[in-house]
């Protein structure tokens, strides 16, 4: 006879959850900043294809922290990453 498997248990969705993606999309932030201004490649393919890899890891966070803005978590303010701050100034501005 097979044990069953334990399955398992789902990551909660709730503020905390939501505070540390925001932390993530800011450190990625900061390390395409960092490949941008100091990072040396050995070709220009080199460079995009670095920057290319954490856009994507970054743009998936991204999605995630907006779902989860979208279905009701609260979020802090001061919470939010930098880059979206600046996205946020902007549409509240115009």
């Amino acid at each position: 006879m097979k044990k069953p498997v334990p399955q398992k248990k789902p990551v909660p969705h709730d503020k905390y959850f939501l505070r540390s993606i925001h932390q993530e999309i800011d450190l990625y932030d900061r390390k395409i900043a960092y490949l941008d201004k100091y990072e040396q490649f050995a070709s220009s393919g080199d460079r995009e294809g670095a920057e290319n890899k954490l856009l994507a890891k970054r743009a998936s966070l991204a999605e995630t922290a907006r779902q989860l803005v979208a279905d009701g978590v609260e979020f802090n303010a001061a919470d939010l990453p930098r880059s979206f701050r600046a996205s946020a100034a902007t549409s509240a501005a115009g």
